[in-house]
């Protein structure tokens, strides 16, 4: 078992990246041909799923998150003035968090000779919901 941390630059307050060949590269520089790997966000206000990285699909991903959990709804973690230490900048973004926890935060995809073992239109995708920020996501191979 070994593990590592990726960096993403995400690009906008939301925006889908696809990191399945950052993973590929991490499996092939070990010696284990066969297992799963698990990809783990560090961050509340992003999320990882495995879906298609297509782009009228990623456009539907929005507009239904923005459904179900839409900005500005009177959260309570939005009562900026009400939380204690906090930092000056921060942000109205209870949406981002519900939305992350709609998703989920964590993906495992088993690999055989080397490879993820994913299909053919299918992606592991880091969701940015609260961005632009650099990301990380820790990659365990076991």
């Amino acid at each position: 078992m070994f593990t590592e941390t990726i960096s993403i630059q995400t690009s906008s307050s939301f925006s889908c990246h696809a990191i399945t060949n950052q993973i590929q590269s991490i499996i092939e520089c070990g010696t284990q041909l066969e297992g799963v790997v698990c990809a783990s966000g560090m961050h509340t206000t992003t999320a990882l799923i495995v879906n298609e990285m297509e782009e009228r699909l990623i456009l539907d991903l929005e507009k239904w998150l923005k459904e179900m959990a839409p900005p500005l709804q009177g959260y309570k973690h939005d009562d900026l003035h009400l939380r204690v230490n906090i930092p000056e900048d921060e942000p109205k973004n209870a949406h981002s968090h519900m939305q992350a926890l709609l998703l989920g935060n964590d993906v495992s995809v088993p690999f055989k000779d080397g490879k993820l073992q994913l299909g053919p239109y299918q992606d592991v995708i880091l969701v940015e919901l609260d961005g632009p920020k650099e990301r990380k996501v820790v990659i365990s191979v076991q």
